[in-house]
Order: C-alpha cells, then structure tokens, then sequence
C-alpha cells in the first residue's frame, strides 16, 4: 500500500470547472492536485466543443467555396480533404494540451494522469498511466468527471461499433452515406458538417420534432434551412435493429409514421444524449449520493452528500454547456472564501453552431406558457435585417420574450451572428432592464444586431398601455419597410436636416 498524500484541493477530472478550480487554488496557495484519466484539459479542447468547431469551420469554408459563383468568384471542381481537415483539428487541440500543461505548471497545481476510485471518504486510490499508485487524500475534494455518450439499447447497434462524436472528428475519409441518431445539438451539427463535406446524410429522431427542447417555430426553421442542403429527416421515428457494422456497410430498420423502413448506409453516428461517468469510481465508499440515471446530488452549492465534496459540471446535473461549468467553478470558489453564490437562477445561455446558428437565452415560448407567464411575443425574419442582404444570410429569425413588466424574458434567434447578437440581449436581461432600452437605442448600422431595434418595436403593448403607445412603439419603420415606403427616421439622405 502506498504512502497516503495529503492535499488542501483534490480534484477528480480536468474539465473545464475542475481546472480552473484547481489552478485558482494553487496560485492561491492551497497545495493541489487534479487526476485525470485521459484528455488534459477535459473534453472540450480534445473531443468536444473546440475540434468540433474547427472541423464546421472547415465545412464552412467547403461550402462557400462550393457557391462561390453566388458572389462572383470563379470556382472549379471542390475536393475536400479529410486528411488535412483532421491535421487541422489535430494542430489545434495539440496546441491547446499544450496551453495546458503550461498552466499546471505556472500555477503550481499538481496534474497525476490516472484513473481514480475512493476507497474510503475523501480518499482517493489512483492507478497511474505509466503503471503504479498513488494514494491522496483531500481537505477538499471535487468531482468533475463529465459524461460520455449514450448507446442506445438497440438489437444490432453496439456490435454495429457505431461512431460517437469522438471517432467523427478523428474520420480521415468521407463517408459516403451517414446516418445520424439523433437531432439535437450535436447530431445537427454533426449532419450539416458532413453534408457539406460531401456525404450523404440521413438524421433520425425519436421526438416529434428536431431540438426537442425548442419551441416548435424553432425547430421547424432549422429543419427546413437543413433540409434545403439536402440533409434527410425521420422524426417521430424509432430504430428497430442494425445489422452491419459501421465504417463498412449498415442496414437499419426504423419505425416511421408511414410504416417501417429499411436505410442503408455506410456509417452510424450516435448523438442520442449523455451518461455520466460516475460508475466505477466508489461514490458509495465516499458517501456521495447520485440519482436514478447517475448524476450526482448536489444542493445549490454544489456541496454532495458527503461532507467536504463538491461535484461540478455535467455529473453533477449541470447545464452540459462548457460555460456552464466554468460558472460552477466561480459558485464553489466563492462558497470557499467565504461569499455566498448558488445555482438559483443562473441565466445560462447557449448556442447551436449550426450555419446559421441557433443562440437562445432565458425561457422559450412553451416554457412560459407551461408557468402560466404572462407574456408578449415578437419575431422579426432575418429578411427584415439589412446586414442580412448584404451577405446573403437571410435565413431565419429573432424571437423575444417580454414579461408584463416590461423585462425581456427570454430571446431565441437562428441567424448570421446569433451568438454575439444574443449576448446584447443576455446583458439587458441582467441588468434588468425594460425592452424598450434596448428597443431605443442606438445600435450601429450596417451590424446584424440592429435588428435588435426593429425586433423589440413589434412588441405589442401591455393592455394597460392602450394604442397611443402602441403608435408610438412602431413610429419607425423596419429597414425593409423603410426600403418600400421611402426614408424614415433611421435612414436620413445626404442634407437632410434633423
């Protein structure tokens, strides 16, 4: 049995809360130690959010090039290489485990590559890589050991040895037919990356519709700009069996509104959601509670059942966002020194990198109603943004929320620029601000965010506020409306007094 090691801050898992954590601590002065099994750093910059970007990107760039007629370049037969679209990604993530390490060693914190398991509270037994253990115990300890995906339990899939996320972005061949399980955020943009590459894709989904957790209009939208690329839908649609295995061949038999159907392709990709990785790793020996699908128990501290450990990220049931985990850091850093900070409320937002993205903010339409809120709804097209016909982006729309006191709710927007386009909005919701603060302001011209304006000018008014102020809301006219009614207060001619 090896010696026992004492650490202020012991942290299981390298993602993104786990190591921050960790190197605020050390560069604190706090003696600290992070165990990770495998990806330095977590997933995102290895496997996830980062690689995956990098390779839309790259599909991106595949497809301008593709229609680079539309703007008046001339353009030849497209060959897409899979081999330097992987080296890509590769010399990214390379350079960020780089970054990485770099920061372990300027702040003092401790990285020990293994996989650990308690074996009594607060103690942890790590089996090292290169072979040995290593035995630690923590003042503090901290869970952050993120999920995996889920396979589901189909005849035939598991020996299919479908793709996940992880072996999509290491492919260095097209595939000639993928199908997809799945249309949530990473199936979607998963499908239009290898749409755009040249495969053919078929995306199968269990719910009624795409992204089930958005509101209908929404997820009606990016099916129809997805479909218009030539990507294949099933929804409401449950696989049956697999026979073949991927990579090579595969016949899936589904059940579909019409009857069932036989799909043959070349490749599976799984996308159908997450499990987290907390078998294996003695929860029980530490006295930490988990719920009935895995996810560890945590209160809006992020404290667990077991006295002196935290659990944060994914496993512990937080939003599955990087940013959110990050936040979850900030909460338990906070609770450490003394402030007072919890999950209570959190206006997380988020985005589908899809092209055009998908960003949303705050309650959607069905969530509202579900709560019984009062509210007002507008929605502004894309088309109706001059920004957008300059680019040709015109896909789309913006959604706002507004409550009965005047403060936004909520904002969904699929469009050129939604991410950067809906942090304006997260900001005006937490400031507090009334819509019509935004709605007035001065919002540069020629920028996608001027719709913004124009967004919020179609907000009907409180019944209390009578059509006076409903006038007054709409005096100015959309950028489009504008075009057809000639010049308005917001695009004056040259000599144009004011």
């Amino acid at each position: 049995m090896p010696n026992q090691e004492k650490f202020d801050i012991l942290v299981l898992g390298s993602g993104t809360g786990g190591k921050l954590l960790a190197w605020q601590a050390a560069k604190a002065g706090h003696r600290t130690a992070v165990v990770e099994r495998q990806w330095i750093g977590g997933s995102c910059p290895n496997v996830a959010c980062m690689p995956s970007k990098s390779e839309i990107w790259s599909a991106r760039v595949a497809h301008y090039a593709r229609n680079a007629a539309r703007f008046g370049a001339a353009n030849g037969e497209l060959v897409v290489d899979m081999h330097v679209v992987r080296q890509r990604k590769r010399e990214m993530v390379a350079k960020e485990v780089a970054a990485h390490r770099q920061n372990y060693s300027s702040s003092g914190a401790e990285l020990i590559m293994g996989s650990g398991r308690f074996i009594a509270p607060k103690t942890l037994e790590v089996r090292l890589n290169d072979g040995g253990t290593r035995l630690l115990t923590g003042e503090q300890v901290f869970l952050n050991v993120g999920t995996h995906a889920a396979i589901p339990d189909v005849a035939g899939l598991a020996a299919a040895h479908p793709l996940t996320h992880i072996e999509a972005l290491e492919l260095d061949r097209l595939p000639s037919h993928i199908v997809i399980l799945g249309g949530g955020y990473v199936g979607l943009e998963m499908a239009q990356a290898y749409r755009r590459f040249g495969s053919r894709v078929t995306v199968i989904e269990a719910g009624p519709q795409i992204l089930g957790r958005e509101d209908s209009d929404v997820a009606t939208e990016m099916q129809r700009i997805l479909a218009e690329e030539g990507i294949e839908f099933l929804t409401s649609s449950r696989l049956i069996n697999v026979k073949g295995r991927s990579g090579e061949e595969v016949r899936l038999n589904v059940g579909t509104p019409s009857g069932d159907q036989e799909i043959e392709g070349t490749d599976i990709l799984v996308a159908t959601g997450r499990v987290p990785n907390t078998g294996g790793i003695g929860l029980d020996v530490a006295g930490v509670e988990s719920n009935e699908r895995g996810y560890i128990r945590v209160n809006e501290r992020l404290e667990t059942t077991a006295p002196g450990v935290w659990a944060l990220g994914e496993c512990a049931g937080s939003p599955q966002f990087t940013h959110a985990s990050a936040d979850d850091c900030q909460i338990i850093w906070a609770n450490l020194t003394g402030a007072h900070r919890t999950t209570r409320d959190r206006l997380i937002p988020y985005c589908v990198f899809t092209d055009p993205p998908l960003a949303h903010v705050g309650l959607s339409e069905a969530e509202a109603s579900r709560q019984a809120i009062g509210t007002r709804i507008a929605r502004l097209p894309m088309s109706a943004v001059l920004r957008a016909h300059t680019t040709g982006e015109q896909q789309g729309f913006m959604k706002v929320i507004v409550g009965a006191d005047d403060r936004i709710l909520g904002f969904t927007m699929i469009g050129a620029e939604a991410g950067e386009v809906m942090t304006a909005v997260q900001t005006a919701m937490l400031a507090g601000l009334p819509y019509t603060r935004l709605r007035d302001a001065v919002i540069a011209h020629l920028t996608i965010a001027e719709g913004l304006g124009f967004l919020l000018a179609g907000v009907p008014p409180r019944s209390d506020e009578g059509s006076v102020s409903k006038t007054a809301a709409r005096a100015c006219p959309t950028p489009i409306e504008a075009m057809v009614k000639g010049p308005g207060r917001h695009h004056r001619h040259k000599g144009e007094h004011r």
